[in-house]
This record gives structure tokens, sequence and C-alpha cells, in this order.
């Protein structure tokens, strides 16, 4: 050990590595037979850092850092997420049908809108508003940043629901799918509120820049949250702990890549939607994005070989 730990394996002979399971087990079986005989605690302290030692030289991973990342955005996180196919579908069936009802209604009736966006999400956004406010807040004309303030909150409010869309599924699926609704429901009364002043065309460009980015993460980890969910419902021939389990692993790469995905909806909201002003430089950018998140997760692709 003190050979392979000054260097790397490539120092040890073919000998000396297909000695070392052996050497481990022998050692493992000193250390039982010393607890139980010997009075040398430094002996059993000696024997248990030696076995300690061994076990991540046998057991552990040869994968550096850099490795494992690879391997996880070119194949794990893409794998994970097209696996998760139905789920993400039902995920993003919640969201419209959400953002459907709430801007119908709100259309319908402006008043609904306070029963979908929080007043302090809002900022003085609501029917209440003139419309050339609403305009300038899309703009930045209104002195104040424009909708910085609100983006901020909106990117904050949709992270806790993906947040909690993953981690409450395993409540069978409930609460997931009602966080979907919500957030579908509190974007198409925002929408529909500027769209009833003729500004949607403007307001959709000012969401999808990042929206298309942070909405799909939401979507993505009320997925993963479907999954969990479904799993302790439905376990199947397994017992339901351990489909729990399984799904867990496919929908902890998920949620580990949504987390990246939030992050750049948040350089895209604190940046991009600030120096790109003009509407359908916007619109250009929220379908580039799509088109990116399109080709990674769904267009076919030649697997990593070995070695290689």
């Amino acid at each position: 050990m003190t050979k392979a730990e000054a260097g790397s394996a490539s120092k040890l002979t073919d000998e000396e590595i297909l000695a070392i399971p052996v050497l481990y087990r022998s050692t493992l079986s000193a250390l039982s037979v010393a607890r139980e005989t010997s009075l040398d605690l430094g002996l059993v302290e000696y024997l248990e850092t030696l076995s300690a030692r061994a076990y991540f030289f046998v057991y552990g991973s040869r994968a550096t850092l850099q490795d494992r990342l690879t391997s996880f955005f070119r194949n794990d996180w893409p794998n994970a997420v097209r696996g998760l196919w139905r789920e993400t579908l039902i995920s993003t069936a919640l969201m419209l049908l959400g953002a459907a009802v709430a801007a119908w209604l709100v259309l319908h009736e402006p008043e609904w809108f306070y029963a979908f966006v929080p007043g302090e999400l809002a900022g003085g956004r609501d029917p209440a508003a003139s419309t050339e406010a609403l305009r300038s807040t899309l703009d930045g004309s209104d002195g104040n940043g424009g909708l910085s303030v609100f983006a901020a909150f909106l990117f904050t409010h949709n992270a806790q629901v993906a947040i909690l869309a993953f981690a409450l599924g395993f409540a069978l699926c409930l609460p997931t799918g009602m966080l979907i609704l919500y957030n579908g429901a509190t974007l198409g009364a925002f929408v529909a509120l500027f769209a009833s002043r003729g500004l949607g065309v403007e307001v959709g460009g000012w969401l999808l820049i990042h929206g298309v980015t942070e909405l799909f993460a939401v979507i993505l980890a009320g997925a993963a949250g479907f999954r969990i969910g479904w799993a302790v419902a439905f376990p199947g021939q397994k017992r339901r702990l351990d489909a729990a389990v399984e799904a867990g692993r496919t929908a902890a790469i998920v949620m580990g890549g949504v987390v990246v995905m939030l992050f750049f909806a948040g350089l895209l909201e604190g940046f991009g939607r600030q120096l790109v002003v003009h509407t359908g430089l916007r619109y250009g950018v929220a379908a580039f994005t799509a088109l990116v998140w399109a080709a990674y997760f769904y267009f076919p692709r030649r697997e990593a070989r070995l070695g290689r």
C-alpha cells in the first residue's frame, strides 16, 4: 500500500496487483483475531488503518473527478432524462394545463390574477397598473431596472418549486403535481395580464430568454418527483423500498443536472435579458437554447467506447 500510495497503481507489478485482494482478506482475518485476543491496542489500530487503506484501493473508484464529470455530462445525465420521457410529458402537460386555465380565467375576469400571483411576486404589476406602466417594465424605461426585482423573485420561486417537486415526489406524486400546476398557473396569469394590454409578444420574449431553460428545469424536477412517487405507489414485483431506491438513483442524476440548468438560467436572467433588449433577439436566444437542450437530451448520439 505504501508503494501504491507513493505514486500510482502503475508502479505495481502484475503479481503485486493480483496479491492485493488476497492480502486484504488476510489482513481482515488478522484484524478479527487481534480484536478478540490481542492486548496490544497499537497492533489493532495498525491493522484497522491498513485495512482502511486497502479497502479504498481495492473497492474505490479509479476515475478522476474530470472523468466523473465527463461521464455525467456525456452519458449519465442525458440518459437519465431520456429514461424519464413519460414523466417529462406528464409534467409538461400539467404545467401547460395550469397556465392555460389561469390565463383563461384572468382574461375573462382580471380579479383572478390575485388568486394566482402573490402580491410580493407581482410587485405592483397587476390589473390595477396602467398599460404604459406595464410596457415600461419590459423595456426598462421605468427607471427602476424594469422587471429585475420580479425576475429575481421569479427565479427564486421556480428554483424552490423545482426542489420541492422533487423532494415531495415520494408522497404518491400528488404534491409534485399540485406544485407543477400552480407554477404553470402563476406564469399563465402573469402572461395573460400583459396579453390583455396588447403586450403578449413582448412579455413572451422577456420571459422565454431565460424561461426556456428555467421552466424546463422545473419540468424535469417534476418528472424526477413523479418517477419516485410512481415507484412508491406501484412497485410492481419489487419491494416498495427497493423500487423507490432504484427510481431515486435516476431521479438524483436528473436533479444534479437541474441544478446546472438553474445556474445557466440565472446567468441568462442576470445578463442575457439585460443585454438583449430587442424582442426579436430575445426570441432568437430562446429558440437557440431550446434547440441546444433538445439536441443535448434527445438527439441520437454515439455511445463513448471504452479505452477511447
